[in-house]
This record gives structure tokens, C-alpha cells and sequence, in this order.
């Protein structure tokens, strides 16, 4: 038994390596994030690695099973109830800014001749929460860590446009400066990762001194997006079983929500029972924390199993991709702001 643990260690220990450096990085770099650090450090140090068989194991089990208990963990963060009743509003936005990516992805695929995976990854990863939604969705649909690297790269780079641009952007557009709830929903709809939703919610807040009303209308919206990620890994679980074993086979409940994404559910389940009966969710902050580091953890090891060089070369079109949703998703949001009267 302590031969088998003994043959993870080596891979899990790299990767707990580079993830605690990330996690520091991130802190003073939070527009790029800690994940986004272990995805190029671990690329960075493939040549120095890819021979060394003694790592194969971990690092599989790190970009399988860590970052399925991740997403787990993420569950925790999700309090069904406040983010339905105060998500309500944005929710006509949220699900037209999800349909509009997801039909992107599709077209884009065909038209772009884009692998289905890497389609799949970019397409979900715009429309609900970036890098999470990748992480639920991977194992999902069996993509490879190339795949998975593709996709957060592309991720990355339109959050930190969107984090750097839109601040501008609603002010050429004259989103209102007296509550900044419009900004925020604005900033919720069309911006994936938290950490560029929060920043540039609170570059609003800055701007017009309005406290955290921006950030707490944003993170609201993305929360409420996060939630996505169960009907949509449910789709994606009954298409890609039927893809593989033909469409007489019978679904299961597992068939429809893998193991990770049910726990996902109880994990919600549990923190929306918990605070409606009072009790404070600070207690579960500990169990967040930990959901962001196994996702670092996890980015490490794609990262050390991804070719940097290929990844250049292919990801043209997936750049393409990513531009096209990010794109489609802005116009989406503004455009039902606009016929809601929230912008002139």
C-alpha cells in the first residue's frame, strides 16, 4: 500500500510546489490569478520534467481527481437561495448571455474548424465563470490537458481586456454613477473569472466612490451564473455518452450528473440549508479557500503536461473563438440593458 501512495507523491508534490508559488503571485498580481501562474510556470518547466515517468501518476491525479473535488469544494460557496432572489433580475441577461456564447461556440466550431472539445471548453468557460466552468466541464467530456490549457489561456486574456476596458467602456456609454447596480450587472453578465468581475466593479466603485455597491451587484450576477454549470455539464454528459455509446443506451442518474457534480449540488444544497437556518457561512470560507488552491493545483499539472510550442500553433482559431464570444456575450448584455432602460 505505501509503494502505491509512494508512486503519487512525486507528481502531487510539484504540483503543491508550484501552486503555493502561484497562490503568492496571484495575491500581487490578482487581474492575472493564481491558477493562471501554475498554468505558465508549469509550461514553463516541461522540458525539464517531460521525461520523468515518476511523475505521470500524480499529475494525472492531480488534473483528474484533485480538480474534481475542487469543483466539489466550490459547491460551498453557493447559497441557492440569496443568489436566486437576488439574482432574479439579472436572470433574463445571464440566460441570454449564456445562449449567445454557447451558439457562438457552436458556429464557430463548424465554421473555424475548431476541435469539438476545445469549442466546447472555450464556449462554456465565456458564458458561465471562466476557469470553474472549465473545470467542472473537463472531466465531463474527457478533454485533454492541452485542451484544458487552451481554453484557460483563452479565458485569461479576454478577462484581463474586459477587466481593463470596461470600466472605460461604461462611462463612454453612460452607465449610471449614482449606484453603480447597472455596472455591476453589466460587469457580472460580461465578464467570466470573479477575479476580473471584482476588478473592474471595484475600478467603478473607485471611480464614483460608491463603496462595494458595484462589486456586490457583480459578484451577485456571477454567482447566479455559476449555476449554469449544473444543466449545462447535464447536457454535455447525456451528449457525450450518446456520442460514444450510441443513443439506445439507458441514462442513469450518474449518466446525467457525474459524481463530482452531484456532491457539487449537495455541497450547495448543504450551504443554502445552513444560513436559511442562521448560521454563518464564514464557516465555510475555509472550504472556498481550498477550491481556488486545488484548481491551482490542478493548472499545474496541466501546465507540466502541455507543449507550449503546440499550444502556439493551435491556438489561432481558439483565439478567433474566444474574441467571438467575448464579443457576442458584451453586445448580448448591453443591448438587453439597453431595451430594460438601464443605459441610454
Amino acid at each position: 500500500m505505501k509503494v502505491t501512495i509512494g508512486k503519487y507523491i512525486p507528481g502531487i508534490g510539484i504540483c503543491l510546489g508550484i501552486a503555493f508559488v502561484s497562490q503568492w503571485l496571484g495575491q500581487y498580481f490578482p487581474l492575472v490569478g493564481g491558477a493562471v501562474f501554475a498554468l505558465l510556470i508549469g509550461m514553463m518547466l516541461v522540458p525539464l520534467v517531460k521525461e520523468s515517468d515518476r511523475l505521470n501518476v500524480g499529475l494525472t491525479f492531480t488534473s483528474k481527481k484533485i480538480l474534481q473535488s475542487a469543483v466539489v469544494l466550490l459547491g460551498f460557496g453557493l447559497n441557492l437561495g440569496v443568489v436566486l432572489q437576488t439574482g432574479k433580475q439579472s436572470l433574463p441577461i445571464i440566460l441570454s448571455t449564456i445562449s449567445a456564447a454557447l451558439f457562438i461556440a457552436y458556429i464557430g466550431r463548424r465554421f473555424l474548424n475548431i476541435e469539438s472539445d476545445i469549442a466546447t471548453l472555450v464556449g462554456v468557460g465565456s458564458s458561465i465563470c471562466g476557469g470553474s466552468a472549465i473545470a467542472a466541464t473537463a472531466p465531463v467530456i474527457n478533454a485533454k490537458e492541452e485542451d484544458v490549457a487552451q481554453a484557460i489561456s483563452v479565458i485569461f486574456f479576454f478577462n484581463l481586456l474586459a477587466a481593463l476596458l470596461f470600466p472605460s467602456l461604461g462611462q463612454f456609454l453612460g452607465f449610471s454613477t449614482q449606484t453603480g447596480a447597472h455596472f455591476g450587472l453589466f460587469a457580472g453578465t460580461a465578464i467570466n473569472d470573479t477575479s476580473s468581475v471584482t476588478a473592474a466593479a471595484s475600478t467603478w466603485d473607485s471611480l464614483y466612490h460608491l463603496g462595494s455597491h458595484t462589486l456586490d451587484t457583480a459578484v451577485t450576477v456571477k454567482l447566479t451564473r455559476t449555476l449554469a454549470i449544473i444543466p449545462i455539464t447535464a447536457v454535455l454528459s447525456i451528449f457525450y455518452t450518446k456520442r460514444e455509446v450510441g443513443v439506445e443506451r439507458k441514462f442513469s442518474v450518474k449518466s446525467l450528473f457525474p459524481t463530482f457534480i452531484f456532491f457539487f449540488i449537495l455541497a450547495s444544497l448543504f450551504t443554502t440549508v445552513w444560513t436559511s437556518l442562521g448560521f454563518s457561512n464564514q464557516v465555510f470560507l475555509p472550504a472556498k479557500n481550498l477550491s481556488k488552491f486545488f484548481i491551482t493545483m490542478a493548472m499545474a499539472a496541466i501546465g507540466l503536461r502541455t507543449n507550449f510550442l503546440h499550444l502556439l500553433q493551435r491556438g489561432k482559431k481558439a483565439l478567433l473563438l474566444g474574441f467571438c464570444c467575448w464579443i457576442g456575450i458584451t453586445l448580448v448584455s448591453l443591448l438587453l440593458q439597453h431595451l430594460m432602460g438601464m443605459i441610454r
